[in-house]
């Protein structure tokens, strides 16, 4: 893929914290974020993530802050935005999201610039710390993007992530169909990128309908291991973490794969049900509960 960017990266700015990024929400919000991540397609299945009585909170809610529009307009180190792509993200919980309404201020460090080489992007990585408004830390969160359009500036290359992915059939496996207008509602959520709406923007980046945010279809999979491995229980979870393979287009039939490695701990990939010989959505996924 050809260079497209003609700013220069801002390397100077590794190691800055940024923010607070401030966030208030209601219940209301955790619906439309459930909502975003496909919960109660079927008025009935999840509808625990929607309803208010007897709420629970849909833990990926955890992984929206830091690739919140504000957040990413803030931390701009000279790249294009037009190629900004999610990686990853590796979310863990130090106390559960309970509060049905509240504030959740997150502070981001801009922790690492790397470069893939020409024609393969940079990938920054970025750690997120996030507290409700008593300052208990709720949840960290490691995210890292791609920004396909930037690689080949000198930078130091990523380090390496291994996660062991067996070599045997899943133990559970988990399939969805994706709505087509769920990238419409997940966007109400905060990420505004046009990639997810605006189908001229998709084609000239080379896709054939807007995309789906990762972290809608990253709640397909959180949501289908709670209910595989702890059911009604999302207050358990400690560790949602996994790398973005290849986007989801909405429509298709998506199948959560789940792997259990002892007790309190799975791994996970997502691949399209019609094709799954197909690149992964996600893949090296690790699912971690009390």
């Amino acid at each position: 893929m050809e260079e497209q960017h003609d700013m220069a990266i801002k390397t100077e700015m590794v190691g800055q914290w940024f923010g607070p990024f401030e966030r208030e929400y209601t219940t209301r919000d955790l619906s439309l974020f459930a909502l975003g991540s496909g919960c109660a397609v079927d008025g009935r299945t999840d509808l625990e993530y929607v309803y208010e009585k007897g709420m629970k909170v849909l833990p990926t809610f955890g992984a929206m802050p830091i690739v919140d529009s504000e957040v990413t307009r803030t931390i701009d180190y000279g790249y294009d935005y037009a190629g900004s792509l999610h990686w990853s993200f590796d979310l863990t919980f130090h106390q559960p999201i309970t509060r049905l309404e509240g504030r959740l201020s997150t502070r981001v460090l801009l922790k690492g610039l790397y470069d893939r080489g020409p024609g393969k992007g940079l990938l920054a990585q970025h750690v997120g710390e996030t507290r409700d408004e008593d300052g208990t830390l709720l949840f960290t969160n490691e995210s890292w993007d791609c920004l396909i359009y930037d690689g080949g500036w000198g930078g130091p290359a990523a380090p390496k992530d291994l996660v062991e992915m067996p070599d045997r059939p899943a133990d559970i496996a988990v399939e969805e169909r994706i709505p087509e207008n769920q990238a419409l509602i997940y966007r109400l959520s905060g990420d505004y990128h046009p990639q997810h709406v605006d189908w001229e923007y998709a084609a000239a980046n080379g896709q054939p309908r807007p995309i789906l945010h990762a972290v809608s279809f990253a709640g397909v999979v959180c949501r289908h291991a709670i209910r595989s491995l702890f059911p009604g229980e999302p207050e358990r979870l400690r560790r949602f973490k996994t790398r973005i393979t290849a986007p989801v287009l909405p429509g298709s039939t998506l199948r959560t794969e789940l792997w259990r490695m002892d007790e309190h701990r799975a791994h996970f990939r997502l691949v399209d049900a019609d094709d799954p010989t197909a690149k992964p959505h996600l893949n090296w996924g690790v699912v971690e509960w009390s």
